[in-house]
């Protein structure tokens, strides 16, 4: 008899060595999915809160470009455009921020800095709002941080 082990014994033990390996490949492609599939659905929460903010703004600054500031229109009279002041544009976004409901995905919003009026034609309104993740916004929301969104948006109303 020969002091070797046959073949058949090393392929044998080697094979129950390596039963269960794709199992821990599999689950390990499973978490990675899963990871993107709901990364990518915080992400599309993200960019319809984005959109709902930016519509809110525009609403905001068309309404705040058709604000006269009056104390400014007596004591300078009309032109071909309406006198606007930063804060009138300020107040009247302010008020139509607080007259029409916040959006689905919003948890706060508020006018961001930078709204008013560069050039006493033009309403500029900024809206800074905090996006409410479905997936991981409670752990964001736990490590002290979450989404904040601010968006910009620009009226003129001509008079004719």
């Amino acid at each position: 008899m020969s002091s070797r082990c046959p073949r058949r014994l090393i392929v044998s033990a080697t094979r129950r060595r390596d039963e269960g390996q794709i199992s821990i490949l599999i689950l390990g492609l499973f978490m990675i999915t899963l990871l993107l599939v709901l990364g990518g659905i915080d992400v599309t929460a993200a960019q319809l809160a984005r959109m709902r903010l930016l519509d809110a703004a525009d609403s905001a600054a068309l309404n705040a470009a058709d604000a006269l500031d009056l104390d400014t229109a007596y004591r300078t009279g009309m032109t071909g455009q309406l006198v606007l002041t930063d804060d009138s544009v300020r107040r009247n976004a302010s008020e139509h921020l607080s007259a029409i409901p916040r959006p689905n995905g919003i948890a706060d919003w508020a006018i961001a800095e930078g709204t008013g009026s560069p050039d006493g034609r033009s309403a500029v309104v900024g809206v800074s709002g905090h996006a409410t993740l479905p997936m991981s916004g409670w752990l964001l929301d736990r490590l002290g941080g979450g989404v904040t969104i601010t968006v910009q948006s620009r009226a003129r109303a001509p008079l004719r």
